[in-house]
């Protein structure tokens, strides 16, 4: 059965989301849903009603449309004429070859952001790791995906690479909801983060080969976690059918 947002006000089914603030509405509206999405209270291949979704948020059918244009360029949604708006789900060659590329471009980046960044920037960096070690240890996941993917992008920032940049963000939006998930199990949870302490260490030494590396590795691990949960997902639905 499709999973559809439906309108209702006894649909206890329905993702939890809270009225917005009617500031900077068409910034805040696109940012609301891209972190529903990101966390996966609005999953893939759901349809967005748009009657529910205003409701739930307190705004009109405009800003939401508008918000839905900006979502779609990015990749996170699928608007399909005359059947309405989906959250985009990718193929599992599709998840593949985009974790694969997203390594590729972190690798780059790490290289060259230990030859460019500046002592304040690699500071910004540690100081976010500590905060992303405390919401560890509260097992706050939002809190520490945050501040994690704060840090992978203050890395491609400090490239210096404005055409890295572009390609770089590009990709990771089709792959921030799959990142979010990678973490739910406290053994990747753990091991990401000994992975971090690595890359912090090899951009103190300047070391751009082995931050590569280590990014490199980082997220092909991610990839090879989001794939087996992808078929331990298949395999539970067959068995359902």
């Amino acid at each position: 059965m499709q999973n559809t947002l439906i309108a209702g006000e006894n649909n206890n089914s329905s993702p939890d989301m809270p009225r917005m603030e009617r500031q900077r509405l068409h910034d805040a509206v696109v940012e609301h849903l891209q972190r529903l999405i990101i966390e996966g209270v609005l999953a893939p291949g759901m349809k967005l009603n748009e009657r529910e979704v205003c409701e739930r948020l307190g705004i009109s059918r405009t800003p939401l449309r508008e918000a839905m244009k900006v979502l779609a360029s990015e990749g996170l949604i699928d608007i399909v004429p005359n059947r309405g708006a989906f959250v985009s789900k990718m193929n599992d060659t599709e998840v593949w070859e985009a974790f694969e590329m997203m390594s590729g471009l972190e690798a780059l980046s790490g290289e060259l952001a230990a030859e460019r960044i500046s002592p304040a920037e690699i500071a910004d960096i540690k100081a976010l790791h500590q905060a992303m070690l405390v919401c560890r240890a509260q097992n706050d996941l939002p809190g520490y995906y945050s501040r994690n993917q704060t840090i992978h992008n203050k890395i491609n920032e400090a490239a210096r690479n404005s055409m890295l940049r572009q390609i770089y963000l590009s990709v990771n939006r089709r792959l921030l909801a799959l990142r979010f998930k990678s973490n739910f199990k406290e053994e990747k949870w753990d091991r990401a983060i000994g992975e971090h302490d690595e890359m912090i260490q090899a951009l103190e030494a300047r070391d751009g080969k082995r931050l590569a590396v280590i990014l490199r590795q980082h997220l092909l691990d991610k990839r090879d976690s989001v794939m087996a949960d992808l078929r331990d997902t298949s395999s539970r639905a067959a068995k359902v059918d």
